[in-house]
């Protein structure tokens, strides 16, 4: 019988004043424009977005369109393996809260959004690239994503995470480069219009390995559907309000580190294939580097690799060929 894994939660505000901590990944989105001269512009221009977006999918009762703000802060999930109290840091995730100015009230928005991951990055830019070195043929190792998806699992599972929040995660993601999506008849309220893909991607497969369900919305004003990935019914299960604080939060992200895609200047049309190089675009005025994300994303994989992988291997190893969900 498996041991269970301790998870540590840590929680930071994110706004204009948010600075990195030494351990948050560096290649999440949040820590990249937190960073440089123009750092507090960023982060004031990002939350600014935020709040139009939202106000503007959230707009019965709200005439002036300034009802609701948005309120951020960044989860930080450790774990400790041995039980020992020496933790590796693991996950990290965003919290929403939303902040009705005409009720004065604060409600609990959707935990979740982004999705950043010491082991997502070492399984991405360690493992599959060493895998696949001069190979003919691009494949999958063995048992990939197992480890993760199980980790991932075990502490949505876990008491550490019932006792800070009521509802499953949802994670929103960009579509992927590599597969066509096509238009459906299906429209939400909220979440806009559905499409549906030719075939999964390998970070849907992924993500299908941490429990997680996927589907496709392009919301009202939008201009290319984003992933959605959740546990349980993605439109019976959360508020419209809830919805939105994720919706407007997410395409926010996406237009400054993605705006090929979600911020191009014309929508997406009954078949979409989104693309990179794409040129008919606008860009906002947020600073972001997204060359040093990829970097980053290697270096912390090699991090991963030494300091938890190999470091723990003989215990994850046990762990995860036990491991039930």
């Amino acid at each position: 019988m498996y041991k269970a894994f301790i998870f540590k939660i840590k929680q930071i505000s994110f706004d204009e004043n948010y600075h990195p901590s030494d351990k948050t990944r560096l290649t999440t989105n949040f820590a990249n424009l937190a960073r440089g001269a123009s750092r507090q512009e960023n982060l004031r221009n990002t939350l600014r977005m935020m709040n139009n977006r939202f106000n503007d999918l959230a707009h019965w009762d709200n005439p002036k369109g300034d009802r609701y703000s948005l309120e951020l802060e960044i989860i930080s999930v450790d774990i400790d393996v041995e039980g020992n109290g020496e933790t590796f840091p693991t996950i990290e995730i965003l919290q929403t809260s939303i902040v009705d100015h005409k009720n004065n009230k604060r409600i609990e928005g959707i935990v979740g959004n982004s999705f950043s991951s010491y082991v997502r990055d070492y399984d991405f830019s360690v493992l599959l690239p060493e895998h696949n070195y001069n190979q003919a043929k691009f494949s999958l190792p063995e048992n990939y994503g197992e480890l993760h998806g199980k980790i991932y699992q075990s502490f949505i599972n876990s008491n550490t995470f019932k006792d800070h929040f009521n509802k499953p995660p949802v994670i929103c993601l960009s579509v992927s480069t590599t597969k066509t999506y096509h238009r459906t008849a299906n429209i939400h309220p909220i979440l806009g219009v559905e499409y549906q893909q030719d075939a999964y991607s390998l970070t849907d497969e992924y993500f299908g390995k941490m429990g997680l369900q996927v589907r496709y919305f392009m919301p009202p004003n939008s201009v290319a559907p984003l992933a959605f990935y959740f546990h349980g019914d993605l439109l019976s299960d959360y508020t419209n309000l809830e919805l939105i604080s994720t919706i407007s939060t997410m395409e926010t992200f996406q237009k400054i580190y993605r705006p090929e895609i979600y911020n191009a200047n014309a929508a997406a049309g009954q078949y979409y294939q989104p693309s990179l190089k794409h040129q008919d675009y606008s860009l906002t005025r947020i600073v972001y580097d997204r060359e040093e994300r990829s970097q980053l994303a290697i270096k912390q994989g090699k991090f991963t690799e030494e300091q938890f992988i190999k470091r723990y291997q003989n215990i994850l190893e046990q762990w995860a060929a036990s491991y039930a969900v």
